[in-house]
């Protein structure tokens, strides 16, 4: 994971199709040696979170704009998630370097049977040192194998109680900044590019239930991206992929944008939590 960050930190993406850069993170995953936890996610200005190109995605990297890629990696189900965010503009760097700091501070005060939700006073009160915003309603989140939001939340603001870190747990913590004057909130998108499998039951058609169980063996509860599937089923008539959608038997993970059309920058890193306070698997 380490010797991918370092590689997408190098990526040169100024009018790079977004999809490319998916593609490009996804490929260098694979040959290192690991799978996608989850579709690399290219969130772009005040896109926030769970964008990924679908397979005929024809935007670009525009310029003056701040990229977020988030990335992780999966063996045998054991996963980690991280991301870095790149400017294409001066004026959003000290954005970046506030989510970074944000970051390290949250990552130093992770120990075991503290309170998870003395996280979100540290990264608030640093973000705020900064002179920026911490989106509120994003979280770090528990992972567990095949499960990348395992229950427990790791807060980005004050007041939020989500029990204790415990010895052997592991984390995603990941702060979010935007600037003071925006809203300091997420909402859902129109569209959904992620998705993750529910159930079998509810497909109707033979292709529809294929490719279900196909979903099921390949990626188990993990988010996946349509595009893979087109690329890798060769089950018939992709688009049975809409009754699956329709069935609910794969629900879509909704583009996350700042609500009042800030832009956004993140930095996380994935943690175990040790003895003497935590490791940075992903660092």
């Amino acid at each position: 994971m380490a010797r991918v960050r370092e590689y997408v930190k190098r990526m040169q993406l100024h009018g790079r199709k977004v999809l490319d850069v998916c593609v490009e993170v996804e490929r260098k995953i694979e040959e290192f040696g690991g799978r996608p936890a989850f579709p690399c996610n290219v969130g772009i200005n005040d896109v926030a979170a769970h964008y990924t190109s679908p397979w005929n995605d024809i935007s670009v990297v525009p310029d003056g704009s701040i990229v977020k890629v988030d990335f992780g990696v999966e063996l045998d189900g054991f996963a980690t998630d991280t991301a870095i965010a790149l400017s294409l503009n001066p004026a959003y760097d000290s954005m970046i370097v506030a989510a970074e700091a944000a970051l390290q501070e949250a990552v130093s005060a992770v120990a075991p049977a503290r309170k998870i939700s003395e996280i979100g006073n540290v990264v608030e009160r640093s973000i705020e040192r900064y002179g920026f915003k911490p989106i509120r309603n994003l979280t770090g989140h528990k992972i567990n194998r095949y499960n990348l939001h395992a229950g427990k939340s790791v807060p980005n603001v004050s007041g939020i109680e989500s029990g204790r870190f415990e010895v052997g747990e592991v984390y995603a913590v990941e702060p979010f900044v935007t600037l003071r004057s925006a809203e300091g909130a997420v909402r859902d998108g129109d569209s959904s590019y992620i998705y993750r499998f529910v159930k079998t039951k509810g497909a109707r058609s033979k292709a529809a239930v294929q490719l279900a169980e196909y979903v099921k063996d390949t990626y188990k509860t993990l988010p996946f991206a349509p595009r893979w599937i087109r690329n890798s089923w060769r089950g018939g008539d992709f688009s049975v992929f809409d009754e699956l959608i329709a069935q609910r038997c794969v629900v879509g993970y909704p583009v996350l944008v700042e609500a009042s059309g800030q832009p956004i920058a993140q930095a996380e890193h994935t943690i175990l939590v040790t003895e003497g306070g935590c490791r940075v698997l992903t660092g």
